[in-house]
């Protein structure tokens, strides 16, 4: 099991920011895996901060994520092939088969059935 964590800072002009700290064990830094349909994305950097066992984590969002649709990315820790995180990108119109729509609908039905239970409860009474 990996020894380490990571932190999101921020996502900022197409540019996603961590921090990584733990120890990894070697006393070099971590190697970092970041994948975006099941390709590894380029440009990534790790950079060693002041804090001894904190890196600094940089993914650039590659233009072809810009697209609709949700589009994954998944960060492993490539000694141990274990994840450390994802971000996602939602971008477009939402098709109708979008999960987070299945959620909405579902709530929405729910607050429906609230609603009416009350009600039942309010008139047998």
């Amino acid at each position: 099991m990996s020894k380490l964590t990571l932190s999101k800072i921020r996502f900022h002009n197409a540019l996603w920011e961590g921090r990584i700290s733990g120890e990894t064990g070697s006393g070099r830094p971590p190697a970092i895996d970041v994948r975006y349909l099941d390709r590894p994305v380029e440009g990534v950097t790790l950079t060693e901060s002041e804090t001894p066992g904190e890196w600094a984590l940089s993914i650039p969002v590659p233009n072809e994520a810009v697209a609709d649709g949700v589009q994954n990315f998944v960060i492993f820790d490539s000694a141990t092939g274990e994840k450390l995180g994802d971000f996602t990108l939602i971008c477009g119109e939402i098709s109708g088969d979008d999960l987070r729509v299945e959620v909405e609908l579902l709530r929405a039905e729910l607050d429906m059935l609230k609603r009416a239970f009350r009600r039942h409860c309010v008139e047998t009474q």
